[in-house]
């Protein structure tokens, strides 16, 4: 398994496309609400990626995916594609953003809670965002993956939900996903050592019921296999000397830019 090191310029690049990211899910929060489709939201996401930023919506066309951004409503856990089916009050809505701009990719994706939703609803959003926190503040030097994926593992049970173990985190750079694998779940002291230069995405699914999934027959949108909900938070960070730095941080986001 090769991981590569970014150099100073290829880091500087992924900061700008990480924050253009960052800028698209603040702008698009405005206009989720009950009503919408998430075809409007992708077709906002979309011309403000290609006309505003001069940037490139990575997922179009990306083996074969028809739209600019992923939309995972309720039980969907990922790649969920947007359709002409209007958002309703309660439900929960994950947007995945990933920006191209100059040659690079900024990966990350937040949760929207539409209208009024119920309070475990909140509750596995909010509990999925923290496993993504704890998740990132053990990135830096000589810390394991599998550190990473047991301190989000353990949180998300802790709290009665459980991990999603079919699709993970990943490297990410000039290529939208490259090694490694990056696990929610796993052992500490276990998986690969990182090192400074390394920049990846840690991007937990957390499932309200079982972990279990299942593929639908667009061959792109992944929903649980009991229906209950799922939630999922994303960032894409940087192994720096001291610990780690956040490429795609949000104004509404509680964690710092950058380890201590």
């Amino acid at each position: 398994m090769t991981v590569s090191i970014k150099t100073p310029e290829e880091i500087e690049k992924m900061r700008i496309a990480g924050r253009l990211a960052a800028e698209v899910l603040e702008m698009i929060g405005e206009y989720v609400k009950p009503g919408v489709t998430t075809e409007e939201l992708d077709r906002r996401c979309h011309d403000y990626i290609v006309n505003v930023q001069n940037a490139i919506p990575a997922p179009l066309n990306y083996k074969g995916f028809p739209k600019s951004i992923c939309t995972s409503v309720n039980h969907v856990v990922c790649h969920g594609i947007p359709g002409d089916k209007p958002l309703k009050n309660g439900d929960v809505l994950n947007i995945d953003i990933t920006v191209i701009k100059d040659g690079y990719h900024g990966d990350t994706s937040k949760m929207f809670l539409v209208g009024t939703v119920p309070e475990w609803a909140e509750k596995l959003s909010r509990v999925t965002q923290e496993c993504l926190y704890k998740g990132i503040e053990l990135v830096r030097p000589g810390a394991r993956l599998g550190d990473i994926g047991e301190v989000i593992q353990k949180h998300a049970e802790k709290n009665g939900f459980s991990v999603v173990r079919e699709y993970c985190g990943h490297g990410i750079g000039k290529v939208f996903h490259e090694e490694p694998q990056v696990l929610h779940y796993g052992r500490a002291g276990t998986g690969l050592e990182l090192k400074e230069g390394m920049t990846f995405t840690i991007e937990p699914m957390i499932n309200q019921g079982r972990p279990e999934t299942r593929l639908l027959g667009d061959g792109w949108t992944a929903i649980t296999k009991d229906r209950k909900l799922s939630a999922q938070w994303e960032h894409t960070v940087l192994v720096t000397a001291e610990g780690y730095e956040i490429f795609t941080l949000r104004s509404d986001d509680t964690i710092p830019r950058t380890s201590a």
